[in-house]
């Protein structure tokens, strides 16, 4: 039985890697899997609206949730941070933000309106203009291997204010992201471990126990069932 119906669409900011809706249908539970982007979700269930700041995830963990709410995820784009709310503070966690009145929440000092699916995007541009979001060029470069003219300390530094994560750690969660992404999509578990870099089965095993909470045959023969 499927306990969350939801969609999700890619975004075109460069500050939003991508915008998701969905329902809880029965309450449930499953495993989560480590993430490297945090969130913004905005939850509305029986009359009551929540704002939170979620994530990153640091590892694999558990995640529950009750029957009818409807929820709205805005995946920020590694880089894109809020000065004033360092990632690094609300690592691991679900922090709500206080409410201002009736559809609205304060965030750095202002009220702001809850967004919907398909206007996140000016949701978003309204706190880069305010300043409430920011966003720093170096950390995406360096995830996709364009050298930096940056000491590694300097570049530590910027990767754990931006992100909460060194750079190492998001490229591993993320390695086993695509191989679990492999699998699903009926990828062999050899041919996964060429694809996505492991050394071996066993390299893989303790990388996709750690980051996605599963093992590869786990993954192959269930997918995305929780």
């Amino acid at each position: 039985m499927v306990s969350i119906a939801y969609e999700t669409r890619p975004s075109d900011s460069p500050y939003v890697e991508s915008v998701t809706r969905g329902r809880t249908v029965s309450a449930a539970s499953s495993i989560r899997p480590a993430e490297s982007h945090w969130h913004m979700v905005f939850v509305r269930q029986h009359g009551d609206a929540r704002p939170l700041l979620v994530g990153p995830w640091s590892g694999a963990g558990a995640a529950s949730w009750t029957e009818d709410a409807e929820i709205l995820w805005i995946r920020f784009g590694l880089g894109a941070f809020m000065p004033r709310l360092p990632v690094g503070r609300f690592l691991d966690t679900e922090t709500v933000l206080p409410g201002a009145a009736g559809r609205s929440f304060w965030l750095g000092g202002s009220a702001w309106r809850f967004p919907d699916y398909d206007n996140a995007e000016a949701f978003v541009d309204g706190l880069v203009r305010s300043g409430a979001l920011v966003r720093d060029p170096v950390i995406g470069a360096a995830l996709q291997g364009q050298p930096q003219e940056l000491s590694a300390r300097t570049m530590r530094h910027r990767f754990l204010r931006a992100t909460g994560l060194t750079q190492g750690r998001i490229q591993q969660v993320e390695r086993a992201q695509r191989a679990a992404a492999l699998l699903r999509g009926g990828v062999s578990i050899p041919d996964a471990i060429h694809e996505a870099g492991y050394f071996d089965q066993s390299h893989m095993t303790r990388s996709l126990k750690r980051w996605v909470g599963r093992t590869p045959s786990w993954i192959a023969t269930r997918g995305t069932a929780g």
